[in-house]
């Protein structure tokens, strides 16, 4: 068993803090008490994990959760917080490759998670702001109002009042905006907010939440048992809740790929006459992804502020280990850039980055674990839109927990559940893999091309370099050089450096290191080796 002064605890060191994290401080947790056997293990402290462990707590179930930081660390702690069925181009995607069947599934099964989130954060007193969502083109031309277009008609295909706008005449922002999709009544709020209601709640309904707690491995016996950092915890249920599975059964890995994406915030002492522009924007259609813009605006209480709002842009983002042309603090200094060419003294308050993963047949994955003996859960593949699929999925788990018949079983949940894989799908998977394999090849050839000993990198910078054959990640972090073997200890792929969040990541599934080779997150599970630093 590892004790707290084995573990590597640098992860923070390393790692911006977003806008609604600033400030806060850790959830209070419970020790592990040994020789409890709970109803339910729930690995995952974001929304997916807690709103799943208040349900089945309130069900009157006895449920813990683990979690391998705090709570809030990852995805949900460092999202955009908007809780919105419009979402960008995704209705659009999903009918272009599914029925009309499975597209109003879709939509069913996150309005239930918007209504019982939005419910949950009334009766909690969580502050929530109703925004008009809004889909749009930046430029007129190319495919810009063909995307604009079929989103309309796939929103309202779905049965939401989507309404068609047209930048200049009936809406007037400052930002490039020619034609876009509306969708009033969503809302945006303070995702920590929310999940310190929901882990307080949690806990008054009898939970325990165990943080700085990472899961090891679960054995499917009866009850299972969960391998973890802090001993062994034992549950009659296991849900993973971890964005990503992290069992390889089933070979979700492989089924999903990891996005990570931007967000930056701003004070804006002159926002003009108008003021900051209201409503939820992201840009779709347009043909520079890498420019992609979401835009919103957040209380400036946040920051200490009596009045006021802030600006919220998000965006740029790119799979995880592969951004291209444009590196990792490039895609955020153009959120800067951006920002202040729309408003020449925004100053900079915060910056960040998450991380999420789209399945490859653009639907969730939600349910039993394959070879978990029907006693292991997951909930993956939300596309960056987990506050509201990550409550949706929570209401499914519930109910295949409690074992409520398929026939009195909300409609989506019985449609998603059943869908058939398209040739399609193997098509984006097939197309993945491929990608993949390149990934792998070209890491392990680019770091034999690199003998050690190499030179002290720079503050903030990373290098690969072969020693002996075997890649290795050398970077300097304040003021600190750290040498780590730069192999994933999930499947072997060579780690890239993120300038921006001073980490190795691994462009295969999305396994993320920080500098002194502590776990981020993703499918590995275990810690970098540290080495004898390398001139």
């Amino acid at each position: 068993m590892t004790t707290d002064s084995d573990a590597r605890t640098g992860t923070a060191l390393f790692r911006a803090r977003s806008l609604w994290r600033n400030g806060r401080g850790p959830i209070p947790t419970q020790p592990i008490v040994p020789g409890i056997v709970y109803d339910d293990v729930v690995v995952g402290a974001g929304i997916t994990g807690l709103s799943t462990a208040l349900m089945l707590a309130e069900a009157g179930r006895s449920v813990v959760v683990l979690e391998a930081e705090d709570v809030g660390a990852l995805a949900t702690g460092n999202t955009t917080g908007k809780i919105s069925l419009l979402q960008g181009s995704r209705l659009s995607t999903i009918r272009r490759h599914h029925s009309k069947r499975v597209l109003e599934a879709y939509v069913d099964s996150n309005r239930d998670g918007q209504e019982w989130l939005l419910e949950f954060c009334d009766r909690a007193g969580v502050q929530v702001e109703r925004r008009t969502a809004y889909s749009y083109a930046q430029h007129a031309g190319g495919g810009s109002a063909s995307a604009v277009e079929a989103e309309h008609r796939a929103a309202r295909e779905a049965g939401l009042a989507a309404t068609i706008v047209e930048g200049g005449q009936e809406i007037d922002v400052p930002f490039p905006f020619a034609y876009g999709v509306a969708l009033p009544g969503q809302a945006q709020f303070d995702a920590m907010e929310a999940l310190e209601a929901l882990a307080a709640a949690f806990v008054a309904a009898g939970g325990r939440i165990h943080d700085g707690t990472r899961v090891l491995g679960v054995t499917a016996s009866d009850p299972c048992r969960v391998r973890t950092t802090r001993g062994e915890v034992e549950g009659r249920t296991v849900v993973l809740a971890t964005a990503t599975p992290i069992l390889d059964r089933g070979l979700y890995f492989s089924k999903t790929h990891g996005l990570r994406s931007y967000g930056a915030s701003f004070e804006v002492p002159d926002a003009g006459a108008d003021g900051l522009p209201e409503g939820m924007f992201l840009s779709i259609g347009d043909d520079d992804p890498d420019r992609s813009r979401s835009i919103r605006t957040a209380p400036a209480r946040l920051i200490g502020r009596d009045s006021g709002d802030l600006l919220v842009l998000g965006g740029n983002g790119h799979p995880v280990g592969r951004p291209g042309d444009f590196s990792e603090q490039e895609r955020l200094d153009d959120l800067a850039e951006f920002a202040r060419s729309l408003y020449p003294e925004a100053r900079l308050t915060h910056s960040w980055s998450a991380q999420d993963y789209e399945s490859h047949n653009l639907i969730p994955f939600v349910g039993l674990l394959p070879r978990g003996r029907g006693r292991v859960y997951l909930a993956t593949g939300f596309a960056k839109w987990g506050l509201t699929n990550g409550v949706a999925a929570a209401l499914r788990l519930r109910d295949e927990i409690l074992g409520v018949p398929r026939d009195e079983r909300r409609h989506w949940h019985r449609v998603l559940g059943t869908r058939i894989t398209k040739p399609a799908d193997l098509g984006r998977g097939a197309k993945e893999g491929a990608t993949v394999g390149v990934a792998m090849t070209r890491g392990w050839l680019g770091a034999s091309t690199r003998p050690t000993p190499v030179r002290r990198p720079a503050e903030r910078e990373g290098v690969v370099a072969a020693s002996r054959g075997v890649p290795v990640g050398i970077s300097t972090v304040d003021g600190v050089t750290c040498a780590v073997r730069a192999v994933c200890p999930h499947l072997g792929g060579v780690l890239e450096w993120n300038d921006a969040e001073r980490s190795w990541d691994c462009p295969l599934h999305a396994s993320r290191f920080a500098a002194d080779g502590a776990r981020i997150e993703g499918p590995a599970v275990t810690d970098l080796p540290v080495l004898p630093r390398t001139r």
